[in-house]
């Protein structure tokens, strides 16, 4: 590795798991002969900011903290000559789950050094970018909750939210548009998926892949309750596309709206009030991975 480093830090991510954790990350940075310097974030917008000062010096960037971190940051380095390193410090790190990254961020450091660089695709909202899940209707109320919750649940905290939700949910309208064609349904949620996992090791979208060029799109229509809630635990396996009612395609455009207001969240954050379309922008981001 020839290039400078810039490791932007949220040090609250993971109930202060990354800023435990900061001083063994740099250490390893050290041990490995890697030129870097250390940005702590205060707030999204400041991530952003120091992400293009980092992509616009030719430095890797890379992102500590969960994947609102994450997402932001690269957001700010597509389709320019900036890399993202990714150093899951955050409750769910789920884009590093789909790297093949795993949990820690000091093991990771290895990949600053050594690893591949892949073009991957992410996935535009109003002008805004995300890499993992883009989701609203029950979901939303599901992130709200998780976000807001005391309890120290760590990435339980999401199946702990839909439970909770869900005993009393009421069905909503859609009006959904794949590719220009047009679903309409009573039901849960709409996800719209880049990478296809979400909520802490959730596979909602289980087989998609971050460089075909294409969204996937899950939709649950008004399905009993009780199956809905059965069929919770699939979604980590996967399996519960098999479900009657639970709907996947593939496309590169994708716009719905609601009956009711909500608010679509992606990458565990507030991203957009419906209605919202969303396209892919294939091949946008560079990323080192194992």
């Amino acid at each position: 590795m020839d290039r400078d480093v810039l490791l932007i830090v949220n040090p609250s991510a993971g109930s202060g798991r990354a800023a435990r954790l900061l001083p063994a990350v740099e250490a390893a940075m050290r041990e490995r002969g890697l030129r870097f310097r250390v940005e702590r974030t205060r707030s999204v917008e400041h991530a952003q900011e120091l992400a293009r000062g980092g992509g616009d010096a030719g430095e890797v960037v890379a992102a500590m903290g969960g994947d609102g971190l994450t997402g932001a940051v690269a957001g700010e380095l597509c389709h320019g000559e900036g890399v993202l390193a990714v150093l899951p410090g955050g409750r769910g790190n789920d884009f590093a789950r789909k790297l093949g990254i795993g949990a820690d961020p000091v093991a990771a450091v290895e990949l600053i050094a050594s690893g591949r660089e892949l073009r991957v695709d992410v996935a535009e909202v109003g002008g805004s970018r995300y890499l993992g899940i883009l989701s609203a209707g029950v979901d939303s109320v599901v992130n709200a909750l998780a976000n807001s919750t005391r309890l120290k649940l760590g990435p339980p905290v999401y199946l702990y939210a839909t439970i909770r939700v869900a005993a009393t949910w009421k069905a909503v309208r859609w009006e959904l548009e794949i590719d220009g064609e047009r679903h309409d349904f009573a039901g849960y949620s709409i996800a719209v998926a880049n990478s296809g996992v979400f909520g802490g090791g959730m596979y909602m979208a289980p087989d998609a892949q971050l460089d075909d060029g294409l969204l996937d799109v899950v939709w649950i229509e008004d399905i009993p309750r009780w199956r809905y809630l059965r069929g919770l635990p699939r979604v980590f396996k996967g399996t519960h596309l098999q479900q009657p009612g639970i709907h996947l395609r593939q496309a590169c455009e994708v716009s719905f709206r609601a009956d009711r207001p909500f608010t679509a969240y992606a990458d565990g954050d507030p991203i957009a009030d419906l209605p919202v379309t969303v396209r892919v922008e294939p091949g946008a981001l560079r990323v080192l991975a194992p």
